[in-house]
C-alpha cells in the first residue's frame, strides 16, 4: 500500500471507529479515486484497502454505487458505501 492509499485507509478506518463511538448501525462513506485507465479492467486496490480498513472495525459492506466523472484535476470515480455494523 502506498503513502497516500495508507493514508485513506488510515481515515475511513479512524471514521469507522467514530461511527461505532457514536452508537451508529449504519455508516455510508464515500471513497473517490483517480481514474486513470477507465477503459480497463483491473482491481482497484486503493478502494480495496479502504473498504477493507472500514471492515476491519467491525462493519460489512452492504452494498455500493458508483458514478464517474470529470472534475478540474482530472477523472475521478466515486463509489459509496453502504456497511452495516457485524453481530
Amino acid at each position: 500500500m502506498g503513502f497516500i492509499n495508507g493514508a485513506k485507509a488510515n481515515s475511513a478506518a479512524s471514521d469507522a471507529r467514530k461511527a461505532i463511538d457514536a452508537g451508529q448501525s449504519v455508516l455510508v462513506y464515500k471513497f473517490i479515486e483517480a481514474n486513470t485507465n477507465s477503459r480497463v479492467t483491473g482491481p482497484m486496490l486503493g478502494i480495496a484497502d479502504q473498504i477493507q480498513a472500514v471492515e476491519s472495525q467491525g462493519w460489512a459492506l452492504y452494498n455500493m454505487a458508483v458514478g464517474e466523472g470529470k472534475a478540474l484535476s482530472g477523472d475521478r470515480v466515486a463509489i459509496v458505501c453502504l456497511f452495516r455494523r457485524n453481530g
